[in-house]
């Protein structure tokens, strides 16, 4: 192997173990980063989309209900779902237009 050839591979050698070296600096640059991220999320400034179709079990958690009130929803025709083979799926937006139309203002009287 020639002199240039091993300079050579040094020098690729140098330029790879630079890229992957953290300094202190990296690293507390990255930790303020990531602090900065959380803070978002944690602030509600992050934009968080619900799923557009939802299970059984999760319609049932989101309105603390119960399998049977559930059913009734959907048996009276309340609640409007799609069904693909032993699974039934509901609209967010249908859950939360059905809530809306559902609510009721009550002033209290002295």
């Amino acid at each position: 192997m020639c002199r240039n050839e091993l300079i050579q591979i040094c020098q690729k050698l140098i330029s790879i173990m630079a890229a992957t070296i953290l300094t202190v600096e990296d690293l507390q640059e990255f930790k303020k980063e990531l602090f900065d991220e959380l803070q978002k999320i944690l602030s509600g400034n992050s934009i968080h989309k619900p799923k557009k179709w939802l299970k059984s079990q999760e319609v049932r958690e989101m309105l603390d209900i119960s399998p049977g009130t559930l059913q009734n929803l959907r048996v009276s025709g309340t609640l409007p779902f799609t069904k693909m083979g032993n699974a039934l799926y509901y609209l967010y937006d249908d859950i939360i237009q059905i809530l809306e139309s559902n609510k009721v203002n009550h002033r209290r009287t002295r």
